[in-house]
Order: structure tokens, then sequence, then C-alpha cells
């Protein structure tokens, strides 16, 4: 007999929410946390005057991991030494030349914050606001709340990978809460309320490591795998913003219910925790191991677009 998949509703029906928390207006859930004091917290963090960005390259010529069905970006020149050669060129007193480029793709194409909006379930976005406001663009809980705040905090690196022994976590192999904090205790750390919570399996690498026919067949992500007590975890912990090497922070499909990205739903839509996603955290992990020290400042700002369910990211890691 064919298994029944719930539905995510019915699943996560005595899931927590933080719908009204903040009001009936909030846009930015969990980063609600990310106070004045939480953003000194992170400062207090800066020991050595190290910098990380964890974009992926943009138009790489060997292409961007993107979601299966996603094109990677296309970059274009539209202007170069090529037109002015042959005349083509705009005049300018004085002779300059330039180039001109466009870039052609998914807003999640790239290293990527999700907005609030971006998945939901029985029709009801974060916070309750009604599904129909996608239509034609996100006109709630689209990304420009979350860009226009921006996320300053104390990160926190927990490398799975790194713990398991593994230079990258296998398809479909999963994780809970209890393993980050296994993970976290042979680190020497102590994940603390209201870090920011940074999460290296080094499934991205594999991307540009493996032939691109091989990394996408029977495509199922390593990561996060749903219980009640892990969505009960991040909720206590009061987790503003989780970010991975991963395209969507969780295993692909949950193996015990069958259901497709259920903390999406759990954790984003019903708890508000922003989610970013395929970030290369290969040297800040390597950096970290090295020194001991796998706390940081924190500072991202997506993309400002209007109505948008998501925006690249290059965000900053300061040691």
């Amino acid at each position: 007999m064919e298994k029944q998949i719930p539905g995510v509703g019915e699943l996560l029906k005595n899931a927590p929410k933080n719908w009204g928390r903040w009001g009936a207006e909030d846009e930015v859930g969990s980063l609600n946390f990310l106070t004045s004091a939480e953003v000194l917290r992170g400062v207090g963090s800066v020991k050595q005057g190290k910098t990380f960005t964890l974009q992926v390259q943009m138009g790489n010529p060997k292409g961007d991991p993107v979601w299966p069905g996603r094109d990677p970006s296309k970059r274009m020149n539209v202007l170069d030494e090529g037109h002015f050669l042959c005349g083509k060129g705009p005049a300018f007193p004085g002779g300059l030349h330039y180039a001109d480029d466009v870039m052609f793709m998914y807003l999640q194409g790239s290293t990527q914050y999700d907005a609030l909006g971006h998945v939901w379930c029985d029709g009801k976005l974060y916070n309750g606001y009604d599904a129909m406001s996608t239509i034609g663009g996100m006109s709630k809980v689209s990304v420009l709340p979350l860009a226009e705040r921006g996320i300053v905090g104390r990160g926190m690196l927990i490398d799975m990978a790194r713990h398991r022994g593994k230079t990258s976590l296998d398809p479909g192999e999963t994780f809970t809460h209890e393993d980050l904090l296994a993970a976290a205790k042979k680190q020497g750390v102590t994940i603390e309320k209201h870090d920011i919570l940074v999460v290296r399996t080094g499934w991205i690498s594999a991307f540009y490591e493996k032939d691109r026919v091989e990394f996408y067949k029977n495509f199922v992500e390593p990561g996060l795998t749903y219980t009640p007590e892990l969505v009960d975890w991040f909720h206590k912990m009061e987790i503003p913003n989780l970010v991975t090497d991963t395209i969507a922070n969780e295993v692909t499909i949950d193996p015990v219910s069958g259901a497709a990205l259920p903390l999406h739903i759990a954790l984003m839509s019903y708890l508000g925790i922003t989610f970013t996603e395929i970030a290369q955290l290969d040297l800040l992990a390597a950096d970290c191991e090295k020194d001991g020290q796998w706390s940081f400042l924190y500072v991202a700002a997506p993309l400002k677009v209007v109505n948008g369910s998501g925006a690249p990211v290059n965000p900053v890691v300061i040691k």
C-alpha cells in the first residue's frame, strides 16, 4: 500500500507559532530578537579583525548551485571594447571607454535570504497574512522588510561535516538539534539564545567538485530533519536566522512523514526564523577550526527587492 503523506499543516498542527507576537503588522519575525543589545553582543565576538564573505560566486562559467528546475544566473556584456572598435560605442569628450553588462537570474539563484512569505500552507503566510497577497508580487512579508532592517548579531558556526569526519555530508543525511548540540560540545562552544546559527554540511562545495548530472541525480540534500522537539528547541532558543551551505536549509524530503521541506513551514512560516541558503562556509570553517574561535559578528543585508520572495546577499563575518 502506498504511504499516505500528511499535509504539512496537519503534520504541524501542534507546532508553536510566533504569529502576533510582535503585532499584527510585523513582517520581520524573529529578527525582532536582534535588539541593540544583541548587536553589541555580536560586536563583542570580534577578537582578531579577520573578515570573511559567505556568498558563492554569481555567473560562474562552471555553473551556479540552484534548486532543481531553476536556471543558473547568466551574465552578458552589453557594452565593451568591441563596440568601440566597430564604431558602435557611445562617444564621450576625452575619449573614455567603458563596459556594461546585465544579469538574468532567479532572485534565489545565489546565496540569498528567503522572504518570510516565501512558503506557506493552508492559505496563510507568516503572521497570518492571506496567501492571496502573493499574487503578482508579495505585498506582505516580502524580502524588502528584511533588507531594510538588516541582520546583525552574534553568529555561531557549527560544523556538522567536520563533526562527522567528512568533507561533505551524504545526500539525504540528516541531523537534529541534538546533533548540533553534540557538535557544539565537541567544538568547545555553547549555542546561546538569539545566536545566528550557521551550519556547515560541505554540500555546496560538492556542487563544484561533482559532475552536474551526478550532483542533481535523485536530488535529496542533507540537512536538519523535522521533529517536534527540534522545533521546540528553535522556539525556546529564539533563533533569529538559520544559515547553511545547502540550497534549502533542511533535508529535502522528511524521511519519517515523506513531506517535502516541513521546516520551511515550522521554522520560517510559523516561527518567523529567516533562512539564508547557499552560503559558502568552507574558508570560515577551516579558520575557526584552526584558531578555535567559532563565534563572530555576522552582518547581512539582502538586496532591497520590492515585492520579492527572496534576494541575493553577501554576508560578512568578522572574527
